[in-house]
């Protein structure tokens, strides 16, 4: 069996080297590529809103906002991960990042989010997109809508950015780009950030909508494709 391994491996080897040798340019040319992608190297941070005790807002039929938008930023983590991207999770699972000892939803709430704000800075990201769901006690409302805190240019971009796309693709929304200066993740991270509102689970049409993996996929395609156009945008900009 060691021989038969070792074998393979020759031989796989001698495939690779062959096709290296008779296609220079174009395996030269793929790794070439792969380095001009927008995304590539990139560190972005996804943060699915809420978690753990907390849960956020609940739609009149039971959806929760925690489960949604952790769903929805695994999917987007795939997407950027294909794309070249280095991806940071705030979380992965049902958790938020508050101490076990903590007690008090309050208090819980706080230190999370302070502990989100933490990850930005020691993961050294690049750009930080936060995922939430929203509600109101009216049900006309819907539609998914970005969020930016207005004291950096780049925030505005990529809010800009990653609405059109949502505009695009969901093909339900007519919202713009809102300016919010008292949202914590917004005012105080250090890197580009923006806040993506997916969608009104007040609303029982998008609620429905909200619990379909294809359109969460779409939720994260939008995203994906804002965030492919403002780092083009940069690159264009800085002359890279």
């Amino acid at each position: 069996m060691r021989e038969n391994r070792y074998l393979y491996t020759w031989i796989g080897s001698s495939l690779l080297l062959l096709i290296i040798c008779l296609f220079p340019f174009a395996y030269t040319q793929a790794r070439i590529d792969s380095q001009k992608l927008p995304l590539a190297n990139k560190v972005i941070m996804l943060d699915p809103g809420h978690g753990g005790p907390d849960g956020g807002a609940i739609g009149k039929n039971g959806l929760i906002e925690k489960y949604l938008t952790l769903s929805i930023a695994k999917y987007l983590r795939d997407y950027l991960q294909e794309g070249g991207a280095w991806v940071v999770m705030s979380r992965e699972h049902d958790q938020d990042l508050a101490k076990l000892e903590t007690k008090g939803l309050s208090k819980r709430k706080a230190e999370d989010l302070q502990a989100r704000m933490k990850m930005v800075k020691n993961k050294r990201v690049d750009t930080l997109i936060s995922i939430h769901l929203n509600a109101f006690p009216q049900t006309e409302y819907a539609g998914a809508q970005t969020f930016y805190n207005p004291t950096k240019e780049e925030n505005k971009i990529l809010a800009t950015s990653i609405q059109k796309q949502l505009v695009r693709l969901l093909e339900n929304t007519d919202r713009l780009p809102k300016q919010k200066n008292d949202t914590y993740l917004l005012k105080e991270s250090p890197v580009p950030t923006a806040l993506i509102e997916a969608g009104f689970l007040s609303n029982p049409q998008e609620a429905q909508l909200l619990s379909q993996p294809k359109y969460q996929k779409k939720i994260a395609a939008s995203i994906y494709y804002g965030l492919v156009s403002y780092y083009g945008k940069m690159r264009n900009e800085s002359g890279k």
